[in-house]
């Protein structure tokens, strides 16, 4: 069975003159011996410690996976310039573009599209001895001040201000929903999934 450890979970708030303080949760995957970094964020910072609480340097991830390339899921990827960079279908591998389907290589863990923030957007199933793990993205995300309602119709009817098709978005929710135990949401706390 796979093991996921969330790292760092996902904070997002206004500050004065429209400034937004955000950085997602960051999920590490190890699977088959593989280290996958989901959504590196926007905070070296955190993310540097996090992994060091782990026992773990940059140089110990194996990959990154991008849900979508927000800038605040996705600048720490500076940290990892020798890595491959892998998104809802293909693999990055310096100038490299090669694509891949339905698992990340050499894992279990299965690749989800789920557009309707972002029209690239992917989570990740996993398996592991909890029950099914969605690595999410910002299929869900929640601002810091936001009261995190986590029942069925509150998850699909979720506002998210920054979608670019809230109806595909609503039909990724449910799909996804359908096949989770429990979620690690973009921003956010993790929820267990309670289907009506």
């Amino acid at each position: 069975m796979a093991q996921v450890t969330l790292l760092t979970r996902g904070y997002m708030h206004r500050l004065s003159g429209g400034v937004i303080h955000a950085s997602p949760s960051v999920t590490l995957i190890k699977d088959s011996g593989i280290n996958v970094l989901v959504d590196p964020g926007a905070n070296a910072k955190i993310l540097v410690e996090a992994l060091f609480r782990e026992g773990l340097t940059p140089d110990k991830i194996d990959l990154v996976f991008l849900t979508h390339y927000h800038p605040d899921h996705v600048l720490n990827i500076r940290l990892f310039p020798d890595k491959d960079i892998l998104d809802v279908n293909n693999i990055y591998r310096g100038d490299l573009e090669i694509p891949y389907e339905d698992s990340i290589p050499g894992t279990e863990i299965e690749v989800v599209p789920t557009p309707g923030h972002a029209p690239e957007h992917a989570a990740l199933l996993v398996d592991t001895d909890q029950g099914r793990c969605l690595v999410a993205g910002d299929l869900f995300w929640w601002p810091d001040d936001a009261v995190q309602k986590t029942d069925h119709r509150s998850l699909i009817d979720l506002e998210d201000e920054f979608a670019f098709d809230h109806v595909v978005l609503a039909e990724s929710r449910q799909r996804s929903l359908e096949m989770a135990d429990y979620v690690i949401p973009g921003h956010g706390k993790p929820f267990v999934v309670n289907l009506p």
